[in-house]
């Protein structure tokens, strides 16, 4: 084997080489998810992603004999730095073959630039926000891989702890089947709420509905969110980007949110998983993948939760639940039979409760690491 070489993603081709090196990592892996590569190249473009506005950022490629073998990317995200009074830098998107040499030559470059602009802890797999990927899988390689979640293969979390990094925080994925009847408990919540007329759920059934909601959706996501491990706010640019970049691939009928007196103060957000199209298009939207994308998303059996919040003085008066069994209900309107949790942090105890309580299982288990410098 040659030596190993790393280099900085500099050129357009350094980029191309970065963005497709986990296809290639993955060939083998028929059931491998590929990432919308659209996506992918804004991800990483400095000019169209806000959030290189407040974090600092190192892309590297690692190559043996002129051949790209492994990538990662380092993050120093000030802003969440300096709201939570740490010096911590990141490690993420990072992809290579079965080869401890190249990880360990990778993460330790990342290290060793953190270290140099002043980190004292590196965390990771974790990027920009938590809505990036987050975490290696360590379970669960038996369960279908999922939409923005990792797809990391078995071999990385033994790669990353045997640099000496340790347990953050995990995440857990639950699926279940689609209840055919709520727990009594809820037909309790859905009754006393239903009759409160204090408060107003809306549903929508067409993207021209819900389009003048999304920005206060996502303000009030940068409320609730706040106390959520990984999580930056997004600034008023960044709301327009997000809601640009997902409104076209959301389904209104999988929205709900909750208003009282005009004012909004809970969202949840569900999806068909569409993952099977994302594959079939190879992870290309053009010139005829959002086709099969869109096909697949009217097929979906399965129903993803993304992402709810509730504001803190109206939490605990079941507001939560009649969005989720209104969004669980839609779902079986559409045929769908099972239901996916998404991530849910292992120590959001009511979230899992509620999880459980529909009869859910965990069946994959996502680890952040972290290592002193």
């Amino acid at each position: 084997m040659g030596n190993i070489v790393i280099k900085e993603v500099l050129t357009r081709k350094d980029h191309r080489d970065f963005i497709f090196l986990p296809e290639k990592v993955h060939k083998n892996e028929p059931d491998w998810l590929p990432p919308i590569y659209m996506d992918e190249r804004e991800l990483y473009n400095k000019k169209k992603n806000k959030s290189y506005q407040y974090a600092d950022a190192i892309l590297l490629l690692a190559y043996r004999d002129n051949k790209p073998v492994g990538r990662i990317m380092g993050i120093i995200n000030n802003r969440y730095n300096t709201i939570h009074n740490e010096k911590h830098g990141r490690f993420c998107f990072m992809e290579c073959f079965n080869d401890r040499e190249v990880f360990h030559t990778l993460i330790t470059k990342v290290e060793e630039w953190a270290r140099q602009n002043g980190m004292t802890m590196i965390i990771g797999p974790l990027g920009f926000s938590d809505k990036d990927p987050q975490g290696f899988q360590i379970e669960g390689f038996e369960y279908p891989q999922f939409m923005t979640s990792p797809n990391n293969s078995p071999y990385m979390p033994e790669f990353v702890e045997a640099e000496g990094y340790k347990k953050k925080v995990d995440l857990v994925n639950y699926l279940g089947k689609l209840p055919d009847k709520f727990p009594l408990i809820y037909e309790k919540v859905l009754s006393r709420v239903d009759n409160n007329k204090e408060y107003k759920i809306i549903e929508f059934q067409s993207k021209k509905d819900l389009k003048p909601y999304i920005i206060g959706v996502l303000g009030l996501m940068n409320e609730t969110f706040m106390e959520i491990y990984g999580f930056v706010p997004l600034n008023d640019n960044e709301k327009t980007d997000f809601a640009a970049r997902y409104l076209p691939i959301l389904d209104p009928k999988f929205i709900k949110v909750i208003e009282t007196e005009g004012e909004l103060v809970g969202f949840a957000i569900g999806m068909p998983d569409f993952s099977k199209g994302i594959r079939r298009a190879n992870g290309k939207l053009l010139p005829f993948g959002i086709f099969k994308i869109l096909r697949e998303s009217k097929k979906s059996k399965k129903l993803l939760m993304m992402l709810g919040g509730v504001k803190k003085a109206y939490r605990g008066k079941g507001l939560d639940v009649l969005m989720g069994v209104k969004i669980l209900q839609s779902g079986i309107n559409h045929k769908m039979d099972m239901i996916d949790s998404h991530l849910v942090l292992e120590n959001n105890t009511k979230m899992r409760s509620e999880w459980e309580r529909i009869g859910c299982q965990v069946v994959k288990i996502f680890r952040i690491y972290q290592k002193e410098l």
